[in-house]
């Protein structure tokens, strides 16, 4: 009896497991979300990134609104099992839902949290925020 890929990973208490979506051809870390089981076997699928919303208790499909879907190039779980890593081709290269390119655009300087990257694109035009 062979294992269910699925079974290998070590979710946590609440069924879910961090995942780190990095572009595939810059190396760049552009987010960080969750995947329960259901997120993570429909991206194995449709090669597409989907997540685990937890403020919205319900699986998210990325771009779903902002159309700025991830294409899942690869998947890899690292050496604990407890973390998913997705290499993925960022559709309109942005990521964030500020409008920004990656997750990460605050660096600490001096004692304090400083905008580094550019907002590419207002968020209320992305989500139709008024």
């Amino acid at each position: 009896m062979s294992v269910n890929w699925l079974d290998e990973v070590k979710w946590d208490e609440n069924g879910l497991v961090p995942a780190i979506a990095q572009d595939a051809s810059s190396g760049q870390v552009l987010m960080v979300a969750w995947m329960d089981r259901a997120a993570l076997a429909e991206t194995e699928k449709t090669d597409r990134a989907v997540y685990w919303s937890r403020s919205r208790s319900r699986i998210w499909r990325k771009g779903e609104e902002s159309g700025h879907i991830q294409g899942v190039k690869e998947m890899r779980l690292d050496c604990d099992g407890d973390v998913v890593l997705l290499k993925v081709e960022q559709a309109g290269g942005i990521a964030c839902h500020t409008g920004r390119a990656h997750c990460f655009y605050r660096k600490l300087d001096a004692g304090k949290w400083v905008s580094t990257e550019p907002i590419l694109r207002d968020p209320g035009q992305i989500y139709g925020e008024s």
